[in-house]
């Protein structure tokens, strides 16, 4: 058994990462940013649950996490990034601030917390970092365009991290769920405070869309936690895991066409080099 830190454990895929290792029988670091939300890990899981005040976006909360996972379990095998926010607007809609906040969340706490449990992982020549992207890392449609930027700087640190460390006994996966019952759409979702009108019958219309069926989605967390699981047991795991009848349309419609793209313009796409000589 082995040590995990998981982020953003509060509610929804989070939470059911950090109980399925628990119960598989893993310690377990179980952070939030409001502490009494997983309270409850300790009531249960005792000794083995330790539960960390955590926002991303502070270097000395990283610091402390992972310094407590040292000290109660003799560090971190296995790192989860899960926490995150949305953020529904039209691109022209997008606030400075709410997008940069966006960024330092979903991404730049992500770099800041593989930095800071890399150094012992490098030393033990082991362990395991999965991701926790999104379809919209893969496919980006209004409103999501801020979200998913954020999820494809993601998918670009995975993908040039796995290389990184592969050498040094450190695997890395990106989790791709599609649309998962969860309340990413409530809690976890920011919306811009200045709509543009212009927007109301394609972007309005979807953020509309998205709310209102956030209950009704078809993606169970729990079945997210298992594969989450499955994948830190494997010798070779896959860079990319999608989850999700949707999200693997999605990609196979995005893929078919990029290729048609591709060699509908191959020609003007060859013709830029000089002749060979």
């Amino acid at each position: 058994m082995g040590c995990w830190m998981v982020t953003g454990c509060s509610t929804g895929i989070g939470r059911e990462i950090a109980r399925a290792a628990l119960e598989a029988g893993h310690s377990v670091v179980v952070t939030a940013r409001r502490v009494e939300t997983i309270a409850d890990f300790a009531d249960e899981f005792g000794e083995r649950a330790a539960i960390v005040a955590l926002d991303v976006t502070d270097k000395a909360q990283i610091a402390a996490a992972v310094q407590i996972a040292d000290e109660a379990f003799g560090g971190i095998d296995v790192l989860v990034n899960n926490a995150g926010n949305g953020y529904l607007a039209a691109i022209e809609e997008g606030e400075d601030e709410k997008v940069r906040k966006l960024f330092d969340t979903n991404y730049f706490g992500v770099v800041d917390t593989i930095k800071a449990v890399l150094p012992a992982m490098r030393a033990r020549q082991s362990g395991r970092i999965v991701n926790i992207s999104s379809m919209t890392g893969l496919v980006a449609n209004p409103p999501n365009a801020y979200y998913s930027s954020t999820k494809f700087a993601l998918e670009a640190l995975t993908e040039a991290l796995a290389q990184e460390v592969k050498p040094l006994g450190i695997k890395v996966t990106a989790i791709e769920p599609g649309a998962f019952r969860t309340d990413w759409a409530a809690r976890s979702m920011w919306e811009s405070s200045t709509p543009i009108n212009d927007y109301d019958a394609n972007v309005g219309a979807r953020k509309t869309m998205i709310k209102e069926f956030a209950n009704h989605l078809p993606g169970d967390p729990r079945k997210v936690a298992e594969a989450v699981l499955m994948v830190t047991t494997l010798d070779e795991p896959p860079l990319r895991l999608l989850l999700g009848r949707d999200v693997l349309k999605a990609v196979r419609d995005k893929l078919a066409a990029f290729s048609a793209s591709i060699d509908e313009w191959e020609s003007v796409t060859k013709n830029v080099n000089f002749p060979k000589g």
